[in-house]
């Protein structure tokens, strides 16, 4: 007999029909007169009951026991997995409109007591020293088909609004970020390197015949791309060396990087605006029961959340105006752990006050100052010819901005890193050169502003961190299948 899904099974209406599922057991309850087992295959976060005659229905193994015993329905428990073919019948029992009158059982797989994923609550500690079992439970069950939802509304709205999916290499002979912190890539025998008069390794006899690592950002790349397409966009891996145990980094993580020519601030904004709205639509329009079982056992403001993000403007908000906000907020008494003065890297608890206390809404803050942004961006120019900007509330930056647009989100803090990049050649080497950077190996990205430069802007959005504002889960690390974090590359 052919199998049906749970999630089919569910929505049908065919009772009296011969019915064959397969799946894992969440839960078997014992009586004299009848057992009931529910049943799970991940296709939804619902479980189908099925009804067992103790004596009727006959249990088989698709094994041979090491003993030679026989299986019973006794040794169906908590993660065995099973096949049941049976009869749809309609359910007596409320909130669940059919359930399966079991005539046959085979077993594929038993579980022991010892198996980690019991009926029982676990933490998300326990469950993360046991990621290999732990996507079988029903919390990260939901996250994975919502994971699975929110990458294809990625791809779908940017094919819909004339974007072309752009890879870009994991392998990379520079650091788009200018930051270091990178993992390297080598054949190289680390017992016995090369190096030259001064101590510097020589990797001439290198694979690639040069230093390289895995890269941190598809975005120069992706630079190149728009610049021939029009509109582009990455969704791949990338990674980052640093050593931070924080709920909000990973090691390895998954990027969106659009990159579009001929697109201003303004137009930037706009964009990520409408695309992480649509993100957030989508999950709302497809992932109902996943989004309503993490309200109830998660977070209970998340649907709440949720639907306020789809129908809000969100706040565009320059840094010195944000600067100007958080330090009138200190004056009045508000305890910060950093500093937050014109000129600080804004920490995740500024981002979070100025979306979660001050506005209450989404923030797209501008205009940060440029010294604590990339290389690539541009810079603002003034009516005087000077740097400086001026924002709505008529505050002016002390110093030369760039036009950066990030996205600031409740719960989250920085979602989105956006700006303008610079498209002028020269701007961009006097920018490189007041940085010490080495253009060596940036030939070719200065090339695209040697031959037919375009203004172009972009964006890049860390899918985990998405994730996370999608599912109300607390931790980066239970939002990815197998995180890797320092002093862990598990499974």
């Amino acid at each position: 007999m052919n199998r049906t899904i749970i999630k089919d099974a569910l929505g049908s209406t065919t009772y009296g029909q011969p019915i064959c599922v397969k799946g894992w057991v969440r839960t078997h309850r014992s009586s004299k007169a009848v057992d009931f087992i529910a049943l799970n295959d991940g296709s939804t976060i619902k479980n189908v009951q099925v009804v067992v005659d103790p004596v009727a229905c006959p249990v088989t193994a698709a094994f041979a026991a090491s003993d030679g015993s026989a299986v019973t329905l006794k040794d169906i428990t908590t993660g065995a997995c099973i096949c049941v073919e049976g009869t749809l019948v309609e359910s007596p029992a409320a909130g669940q409109p059919s359930e399966i009158q079991a005539t046959a059982i085979t077993i594929y797989g038993l579980c022991g007591s010892d198996y980690p994923m019991q009926k029982k609550g676990q933490s998300f500690e326990t469950m993360r020293k046991n990621a290999h079992m732990r996507l079988r439970t029903n919390t990260f069950g939901a996250v994975m088909r919502i994971r699975h939802n929110m990458a294809m509304a990625i791809h779908t709205y940017f094919h819909e609004h004339g974007y072309y999916y752009f890879h870009t290499p994991l392998i990379t002979a520079s650091d788009c970020e200018g930051a270091g912190n990178m993992f390297q890539v080598t054949t190289k025998n680390l017992y016995d390197l090369k190096k030259d008069e001064s101590g510097k390794i020589i990797y001439d006899d290198d694979f690639f015949g040069q230093q390289t690592s895995l890269t941190v950002s598809g975005q120069l790349e992706g630079e190149l791309g728009a610049t021939a397409l029009g509109a582009i966009y990455t969704f791949g891996p990338t990674f980052r060396a640093e050593n931070s145990n924080t709920p909000r980094h990973l090691a390895e993580f998954w990027m969106i990087e659009p990159e579009v020519a001929f697109l201003d601030q303004q137009g930037l904004m706009d964009l990520e605006e409408d695309f992480i709205k649509y993100c957030v639509q989508w999950a709302l329009d497809n992932c109902a029961d996943d989004l309503d079982f993490l309200n109830r056992m998660v977070d209970k403001s998340l649907l709440e959340r949720l639907h306020s993000v789809v129908n809000t403007e969100f706040v565009r908000l320059t840094y010195t105006e944000g600067i100007d906000i958080l330090q009138q907020a200190i004056a009045a008494g508000r305890k910060f752990e950093f500093p937050c003065q014109w000129g600080d890297d804004l920490a995740s608890e500024h981002e979070r006050y100025l979306v979660e206390e001050h506005f209450r809404k989404p923030v797209i803050m501008t205009d940060y100052p440029s010294a604590i942004k990339a290389f690539y961006m541009k810079q603002n120019p003034s009516a005087d010819g000077g740097n400086t900007t001026v924002g709505y509330r008529g505050i002016a930056a002390p110093a030369p901005t760039m036009q950066g647009t990030d996205v600031l989100f409740p719960q989250i803090g920085e979602i989105i890193g956006g700006s303008v990049r610079e498209e002028d050649y020269d701007k961009l080497m006097a920018e490189i050169n007041a940085r010490g950077m080495e253009t060596d190996k940036l030939w070719w990205y200065l090339d695209t502003r040697r031959w037919g430069s375009c203004p172009h802007a972009g964006f890049g959005l860390g899918f985990e961190r998405l994730i996370l504002f999608v599912t109300g889960m607390q931790n980066i690390r239970d939002v990815i299948p197998f995180p890797r974090t320092p002093k862990s590359a598990e499974f």
